[in-house]
């Protein structure tokens, strides 16, 4: 092999687990050691501060200017003593990652001292420079001014010497220049629309929480052996690339025995997760070699899409010092699964209900279902939205593959609730005679609890499935920020309860039907109006894509396609009535993912053009070379029948020659159609030239650079091969 590859592979070989200077504490000892949060703001704030912070949590109450000095000087004081020396304002642009600007404590005072300073205002606001953050539109460069703004709900951290500061980010003009602003806006709807229905059935729910579990999946690859891959270093997948002779075929990765190095990593990213308050609950191997996974309990939505953008953060940086690269990409590699982040959604109230759980009672099973209904019926009527909100240039590869749900949003419930539902159908249109509201309390909506306690189920086919307490957004890719895909979700959800409550109190009021006959009747129409949403089968075959066809159901198989929902009529109305974004933010984020899909399938582009022409052409010419000085000695010694002994040889070469070919003529046509893209002005015509006309030549260029590798001598091959990238322990 080539002495690089050489060198990394034996590097790679020699590896042992960085030895760990075990913490020997326990692990709940740990938890939130690094967070400020309500415990340590006792200690460090006087009551009306403390109890100003609790209301802003707890009920949305403002915080005035008086209390955030004291707040920030609490704060201060605890940090200093965890070594904090800067501060920042810790936000989540629209580039899909976070973002921090650090300040020191530092002031002079003019008199050759200086003091450690941190106020109110400093906390509250700051004004990073907005320009060369993605806006759509929204600013100029020439009016680059954006703010940052303190988020009280997600508690303050010290990661490293930095105090870390949870904000929101917002153009000069007010408009959201961030995921984590429309999502607050979204979890304050569906909190006012949730605890609206819940009492029908408990006066005493005064707040209702959107609750969030993310399962995140990644890769482990050795950081020497993924140096020697330009794409692996620059887009987080391998562009080319022969399957490994053993892949996942045999099943023996998933939740075997975690490898020593793996494991010495993630005993040191749950040590760091933990500190900064991150519940670290279950680890694992998943299906494909080197793939893994890392799972929280379950915590208010807007902390949870925080933490998960933190852990990400964390994992970088903890893969550094273990030697460790890791691959947050949807499809890193061909021919093995790719990576996706579930995220599990549930609703809680404050009085410890959740509402996706039945409970013993009849009265909490209609509560149940109530909110499962309606739930079904959210996605029904926003299922090309819910795809929208997953849609990237890398959970392409991913979604519809067989290890990813399909690109055609479904709901799967299971066998059994799926009898419960068509059982509902057939609820009398009307008042409920006596009989009939026993029979419903006791055969159908009192059954409940013990129907899902064997409704065990899992379809690892479905986009959106019911798993016992929760809903499982199954089709989230694994580099995504939650916050899209739980915007959209909390947001639909609420709008539709809003619609059933005003659906019922009509009944009650002009039909003069009990609260129970009144949500009966309304439950089984949106059972009857979302039933083409329900799919139990495999999502998988191809007999699903002609049956969702059938019923109506869109199947985006691209992002340029799936976005433009985004734009709607239909979505635009939605937003803007709930005040989740204006038009302008809707259109906005609408560009940015269209410009940012070109420019990744840009980038990939030009890997696979560099690394084509660089390093597969010459590669092989190198080999040819060699086959044809034997050929020609062959010919030397034998210059009668030399073709006896060589004619395997000269069909290498020509395959060598035509496959070069191949490769040449196809970059040098994706190239052309690069340029073609580019000087298009329009960024959504830009990025369907980019899907369309640019990314078909991937696969064909891929092809012919994979067979060249399983064709020349080892020793030369440049790149780390997937049995190295990953079968090295």
């Amino acid at each position: 092999m080539s002495t690089l590859r050489f060198y990394a592979v034996k590097e790679a070989l020699d590896r042992k687990p960085v030895v760990i200077q075990e913490i020997s504490k326990r692990r709940s000892e740990l938890f939130c050691s690094k967070v400020f949060n309500l415990d340590k703001m006792k200690q460090y704030m006087n009551r009306e501060a403390y109890q100003s912070i609790k209301n802003a949590v707890e009920i949305g109450q403002k915080i005035d200017r008086e209390i955030a000095d004291q707040v920030a000087s609490g704060m201060k004081a605890w940090a200093l003593e965890h070594g904090a020396t800067h501060y920042t304002h810790w936000f989540q642009p629209l580039t899909g990652i976070t973002a921090e600007k650090h300040d020191a404590f530092f002031e002079p005072t003019g008199d050759g001292e200086a003091i450690e300073k941190f106020d109110g205002s400093q906390l509250v606001q700051q004004e990073p420079d907005a320009s060369s953050f993605p806006n759509g539109g929204i600013r100029n460069t020439f009016e680059a001014r954006g703010y940052t703004a303190w988020d009280p709900t997600s508690p303050a951290f010290v990661m490293g010497t930095t105090l870390c500061i949870p904000t929101i980010f917002v153009s000069y003009t007010g408009e959201a220049l961030d995921n984590k602003t429309p999502l607050l806006r979204a979890l304050q709807v569906i909190d006012h629309a949730a605890t609206q229905v819940c009492k029908y059935f408990d006066k005493n729910v005064k707040k209702v929480i959107s609750t969030l579990g993310w399962e995140q999946e990644y890769f482990l690859i050795d950081s020497t052996l993924a140096a020697t891959r330009p794409d692996i270093m620059l887009s987080g997948r391998t562009v080319m690339g022969h399957y490994s002779a053993k892949g996942q075929q045999l099943d023996d990765h998933y939740f075997g025995s975690i490898p020593k190095r793996a494991m010495a990593f993630m005993r040191d990213l749950e040590i760091e997760c933990l500190q900064l308050g991150i519940p670290i609950k279950t680890r694992h191997n998943e299906v494909a070699p080197n793939q893994f996974e890392v799972a929280p309990l379950f915590e208010e939505a807007n902390l949870a899409v925080d933490h998960n953008s933190l852990l990400m953060d964390v994992m970088n940086r903890v893969a550094q010092s273990h030697n460790f690269k890791v691959l947050l990409h949807e499809k890193p590699f061909a021919g093995i699964n790719g990576s996706g982040k579930h995220n599990n959604w549930s609703l809680a109230t404050d009085t410890g209900v959740n509402l996706l759980s039945p409970g013993k009672t009849p009265m909490s099973n209609l509560q149940f279902l109530t909110f499962f209904i309606n739930t079904i019926m959210a996605v029904d009527e926003y299922a090309d939205l819910m795809r929208a909100s997953i849609a990237s240039a890398s959970n392409d590869h991913r979604l519809g593959a067989n290890e990813a749900p399909p690109a055609i949003i479904s709901v799967f419930i299971g066998e059994q609730l799926t009898k419960v539902l068509d059982e509902l159908e057939n609820v009398t249109n009307g008042k409920l005679s006596p009989q009939e509201k026993t029979d419903l309390k006791l055969n159908l909506v009192g059954k409940i609890p013990y129907v899902l306690l064997d409704n065990t189920d899992r379809n690892r086919t479905s986009p959106f499935a019911f798993t016992g307490n929760k809903f499982e957004f199954r089709a989230v890719g694994s580099s995504a920020n939650c916050a899209g895909p739980m915007t959209v979700l909390n947001t639909i959800v609420a709008d539709r309860l809003m619609t059933f409550k005003q659906e019922v109190d009509k009944l009650i009021e002009t039909k003069k039907l009990k609260k129970d006959d009144a949500i009966f009747n309304v439950l089984r129409e949106y059972v009857k109006k979302s039933k083409r949403i329900r799919f139990e089968g495999d999502g998988y075959g191809d007999a699903w894509v002609k049956e969702a066809e059938k019923r109506k159901l869109n199947n985006f198989k691209t992002t340029p396609e799936a976005l433009k929902v985004k734009v709607s009529d239909k979505t635009l109305d939605l937003f803007k009535r709930h005040q989740i974004m204006n038009e302008v933010e809707s259109h906005a984020r609408f560009d940015i993912e269209l410009e940012e899909y070109a420019l990744r399938i840009q980038i990939e582009g030009r890997l696979l053009g560099d690394l084509a022409t660089n390093h597969v052409i010459p590669t092989a010419i190198n080999y040819q070379n060699r086959l044809v000085e034997n050929v020609k000695g062959l010919k030397e010694i034998f210059p009668d029948d030399y073709m006896k002994y060589a004619k395997e040889q000269v069909e290498i070469i020509t395959t060598i020659s035509e496959k070069i070919s191949g490769i040449k003529s196809n970059v040098d046509k994706m190239v052309e159609e690069r340029k073609k893209a580019n000087n298009m002005e329009d960024v959504e015509n830009k990025a369907h030239a980019y899907c369309n006309k640019v990314k078909p030549y991937f696969e064909k260029i891929r092809i012919d650079c994979d067979k060249l590798e399983m064709m020349v001598d080892d020793e030369l091959w440049p790149l780390a091969k997937y049995r190295e990238l990953l079968f090295i322990k």
